[in-house]
C-alpha cells in the first residue's frame, strides 16, 4: 500500500486542483494518510506574491525534512514560474507545472520503477488546452469548489499570473454539468464557481456564443437541488445588466460577490493596466446595489504600487467607501520579477507600505462591522457547516457571508435553516 498526503497553498483554483489530485491517487489504489504514515507527499505551490513564494520554497523543505523517504512531488505556479529551483532542492523527485497534472499517477509510477528525478514543466504555456481534472466530493459536505476556468489574458502590470497560468481558456459546459449532479447525488447543498477569471467564461469560443451568464443560468436550470451558488470572483468588465437581473431574480445565487478593485485611484489604476477607470466601476456598483440593496460587496486591493502617493492612498480609501465595499482582502505590492511594474521608478519603503495596509485592514474592519450590525434582529439563510462541541455550538454561512454560530438541542448539521441573527 502507498500512503499519501497533500498540501495546497494560495487560491481555491489550488484547492480544486489538489482535490483532483487525490481522487487520482484513490482510484489507482493509494491511501490518504491521516496520521504519520506518509510514501508520497504532494505540495501544489503559489506564486501570486514573494511571500506565496517564499512559504512554498518553506513548505517543500519542511515535508521533506519530515518525510525523508517520501517520494517529493511539488506543482503549481512556484515550480511553473521556477522549475530549476524547485528541481535544485534535494529531496525533490517530481516536478510539473501547471499542465500535466492529470498524468500525476504515471509519472509517479515512472519514478517508483527508474528512481530518476521527473521534471515536466512546459514553459511555453500561452498556448494550452483546458486539462481536464474533476471530483466527486469535498472533505465538507456543504460547500464544493467547481473550476470552470483556467489561465488570464489581461496582464495588468503587476501580476505574475498569466506567465503561470497560460492563456485563458474554458472548461466543456457538460464536464461541469456532470460534475455538479455528481456533488448534489452526495449531498451537497452549496457550490463556488471558481478560476483564474471565472467570470470570462467561454470567451475564447468562436462557433459557440455561451458565455458566463449562459452557464450560470443553465446550472440553475438543470440543478433545483442547489440551494446556494457562489461565485468566487467577478471582474467589474464581466457585471453586465444581464448578469445583474440573473442576481436580482435568482435566490440561489448569492447575494454576495468578490469583484477585485486593486486600487480607488485613478492614477494607480492607469499604471495598474487595469481595464476601468473610477467612474465606469462606481457606475457598475451602484446598479448592482439598486437591483440588490443588501448584498455583500468584497474587493482585493493592492497597497503601495510604485508611485502610490499618500494622497492617492487616500484617494483609493475614499473611493472604497463611496463604492460601500464591506470586506476588504488587502495586500502590499510585492514585486514579480518580469511583469512591468516591477521596473517601474518610485518603488515604495517597505515601512510605508505596512503602515498602509494596517490602516486598511483597521478601515476595512470597520466597514464589515457596520454592514453585518444592519441584520442584527432580521432572518438569515444559513448552511450549517460544522459543529463545536467544545462551544456546543453550530457554525455556517448565511447567504450574504456573515459568519453565524448557532444553538440548537436538535442536530442541524448540514441543512439550510433559518436563524434570527444577534450580536
Amino acid at each position: 500500500m502507498k500512503y499519501y498526503k497533500t498540501l495546497s497553498l494560495g487560491c481555491k483554483v489550488n484547492t480544486y486542483e489538489i482535490q483532483a489530485i487525490k481522487e487520482l491517487l484513490n482510484e489507482k489504489g493509494y491511501i490518504e494518510s491521516h496520521d504519520d504514515k506518509c510514501d508520497v507527499f504532494i505540495i501544489n505551490t503559489c506564486a501570486v506574491t514573494q511571500v506565496g513564494e517564499q512559504k512554498s520554497r518553506q513548505m517543500i523543505r519542511k515535508s521533506i525534512s519530515k518525510y525523508p523517504n517520501a517520494i517529493t512531488i511539488v506543482m503549481g505556479c512556484y515550480s511553473q514560474l521556477h522549475p530549476e529551483i524547485v528541481e535544485s532542492i534535494e529531496g525533490v523527485d517530481i516536478v510539473l507545472g501547471t499542465s500535466n497534472r492529470s498524468k500525476i499517477v504515471e509519472f509517479l509510477e515512472d519514478f517508483i520503477k527508474n528512481n530518476s528525478q521527473i521534471v515536466c514543466v512546459n514553459k511555453e504555456n500561452r498556448n494550452e488546452e483546458y486539462e481536464c481534472l474533476k471530483i466527486t466530493s469535498y472533505s465538507e459536505n456543504t460547500r464544493a469548489f467547481i473550476k470552470i476556468q483556467d489561465g488570464c489574458n489581461n496582464f495588468c502590470s503587476y501580476c505574475i499570473i498569466p506567465y503561470t497560468r497560460g492563456n485563458f481558456r474554458s472548461r466543456p459546459k457538460e464536464e461541469i454539468f456532470s460534475e455538479i449532479k455528481n456533488l448534489c447525488d452526495r449531498g451537497f447543498l452549496e457550490i463556488v464557481l471558481t478560476g483564474i477569471d471565472s467570470a470570462g467564461y467561454g470567451k475564447e469560443f468562436k462557433e459557440e456564443k455561451y458565455r458566463f451568464n449562459d452557464l450560470l443560468k443553465e446550472i440553475i436550470q438543470r440543478e433545483p437541488r442547489l440551494k446556494r451558488i457562489r461565485i468566487s470572483s467577478m471582474e467589474e468588465s464581466e457585471l453586465d445588466d444581464e448578469f445583474i437581473e440573473i442576481l436580482k431574480n435568482n435566490p440561489v445565487v448569492a447575494p454576495h460577490l468578490h469583484i477585485p478593485l486593486q486600487s480607488g485611484s485613478e492614477g494607480v489604476l492607469k499604471r495598474m493596466r487595469r481595464k476601468y477607470n473610477k467612474e465606469q466601476f462606481l457606475s457598475t456598483i451602484n446598479k448592482i446595489k439598486e437591483a440588490v440593496p443588501n448584498i455583500a460587496l468584497a474587493c482585493d486591493v493592492i497597497v503601495g504600487f510604485p508611485g502610490e502617493t499618500e494622497e492617492e492612498f487616500v484617494e483609493c480609501m475614499d473611493f472604497i467607501k463611496e463604492c460601500g465595499f464591506h470586506y476588504l482582502h488587502v495586500f502590499p505590492y510585492s514585486i514579480r520579477p518580469g511583469t512591468p511594474a516591477s521596473k517601474m521608478e518610485n518603488q515604495i519603503d517597505p515601512k510605508i507600505k505596512n503602515e498602509r495596509v494596517h490602516r486598511l485592514i483597521s478601515f476595512g474592519e470597520n466597514l464589515k462591522e457596520e454592514y453585518e450590525n444592519k441584520f442584527i434582529g432580521k432572518e438569515l439563510n444559513v448552511i450549517v457547516e460544522t459543529y463545536n462541541p467544545k462551544e456546543k455550538m453550530y457554525h455556517g454561512y448565511s447567504d450574504n457571508y456573515i459568519d453565524v454560530k448557532i444553538r440548537s438541542e436538535e442536530n442541524i448539521l448540514g441543512k439550510y435553516i433559518k436563524v434570527k441573527y444577534e450580536k
